[in-house]
């Protein structure tokens, strides 16, 4: 069940709940992206999604539950895992979509806002753990496949292979300066490939 359908009145397309949620999450994004979360403020949001303060303060009530809304959002807007018919096409598809996400000015900001949270907030941290459980359970089929086809071994952890691509390149994007670029995850999606081959997940 996704977020929207445990909160009545926001699973109506285009109502007023649903554009309200929408306007507040962007601009909860927006602020996040440049004051990380110690600069959120919910009347500083509510300003920018033209929106008044009271419904937002009432909805969502902290910083932390807005993160975590805004989470959820992300995740049920994730586009979907490619299909390529092979394990080192679906996870080169899989590390260029999050090398193109991290490498967003916006979206990169707002990752490692969100990360910095999680790292002294639990709600904060269980929702990132839920937004990062969500996508790796969208791409794991790509890893399971392979291994019905015989790419891989019997006894992979499948879910450990699709964390294996990414987690390259969000230690390049929080520890260094250089760029994200498609070489950068075409490199991560091969080394992930080639230690699931060689046995490493089993």
């Amino acid at each position: 069940m996704t977020s929207e359908g445990m909160n009545p009145g926001t699973t109506r397309p285009g109502g007023r709940t649903a554009r309200v949620r929408s306007a507040v999450l962007r601009a909860a994004g927006d602020a996040l992206a440049e004051h990380g979360l110690a600069g959120l403020d919910l009347a500083d949001v509510a300003r920018r999604a033209e929106v008044g303060r009271t419904t937002v303060y009432r909805r969502w009530g902290t910083p932390a539950n807005l993160v975590a809304d805004l989470l959820a959002d992300m995740a049920e807007q994730s586009l979907p895992r490619a299909e390529t018919g092979t394990l080192l096409g679906d996870l080169r598809a899989n590390a260029r979509l999050v090398r193109r996400t991290l490498a967003d000015p916006r979206q990169g900001a707002l990752f490692k806002a969100v990360i910095a949270a999680a790292t002294g907030d639990e709600q904060a941290a269980a929702a990132l753990h839920r937004f990062y459980d969500a996508r790796v359970t969208e791409w794991e089929p790509c890893a399971r496949q392979a291994v019905e086809r015989g790419e891989l071994p019997e006894g992979t952890d499948t879910r450990e292979v699709i964390r294996a691509v990414s987690a390259p390149l969000y230690y390049r994007l929080l520890t260094t300066d250089q760029p994200l670029d498609e070489a950068t995850a075409d490199r991560a999606a091969e080394a992930a490939a080639a230690a699931a081959r060689a046995g490493v997940f089993v």
